[in-house]
């Protein structure tokens, strides 16, 4: 056999265990030392049927982490409550977050007009990671005025959860004033964080929530990867 058949055979190998459910959305495949010895062909040749395997959207790498099955896009409802949890939770799907930044600083030009401040009024600044079943679906900025929320990083560092450390703070519920959806590339270091390749598609939200008085309580920035969530509007 020629080694264009060799490849194309073993992705159609792969193709056959992912139908049947022997690997599932989101499964890591074997690595290419462990194909290549169940194929009895050289890494190249297995890599070869990968690449093919991607191409089609089957599968796709993340760095330093392997090969893994592609998993149904996550719905992610944009309304006038939009809570991760819940609408990670709803999709079948765990939810987590990882704070990587947490720290009071004076607000830019842009984040004081979004959150009605004056220039230079100090704001809280949260950033992180949002995970569904331990993936990287987003990257996250929340920025909130530091002078009515005084405690919030205090609270913040009880949960990982803005939503509970606002409501510790006296804000039970807010809602979304505002939504602008962009398509962009990932940058480097957006492409670490959501284990995707560098100049991948995403998909930016900018946001605005406000208390029950119409008084904005959040500025925020979210980076989804691409082929891992489907942004839904909601009626409301």
């Amino acid at each position: 056999m020629t080694r264009v058949a060799l490849w194309s055979s073993i992705a159609e190998a792969l193709r056959a265990d992912i139908a049947d459910g022997v690997y599932r959305p989101g499964d890591k495949l074997p690595t290419e030392a462990v194909l290549s010895a169940r194929f009895g062909v050289n890494r190249h040749t297995v890599r070869h049927a990968l690449a093919a395997l991607a191409e089609a959207g089957q599968v796709h790498a993340r760095r330093g982490a392997g090969v893994f099955v592609t998993a149904k896009p996550t719905d992610y409802p944009l309304g006038r409550r939009v809570r991760f949890h819940q609408n990670v939770a709803a999709s079948g799907r765990t939810p987590s977050r990882r704070i990587t930044r947490a720290e009071t600083r004076p607000g830019s030009p842009r984040e004081a007009e979004a959150l009605g401040l004056a220039p230079g009024d100090a704001v809280h600044v949260i950033e992180g990671i949002s995970l569904a079943d331990g993936e990287p679906l987003a990257a996250f900025r929340s920025v909130m005025p530091a002078g009515r929320f005084p405690g919030l990083l205090l609270e913040l560092e009880k949960t990982s959860s803005v939503t509970a450390a606002l409501a510790a703070c006296g804000v039970k519920d807010y809602t979304r004033a505002s939504t602008r959806i962009t398509a962009k590339l990932a940058t480097p270091l957006l492409a670490l964080a959501l284990k995707v390749p560098t100049g991948a598609a995403i998909l930016r939200s900018v946001a605005v929530n406000v208390d029950a008085a119409g008084v904005p309580v959040e500025y925020g920035t979210a980076w989804f990867a691409g082929d891992r969530v489907a942004l839904t509007v909601a009626p409301d």
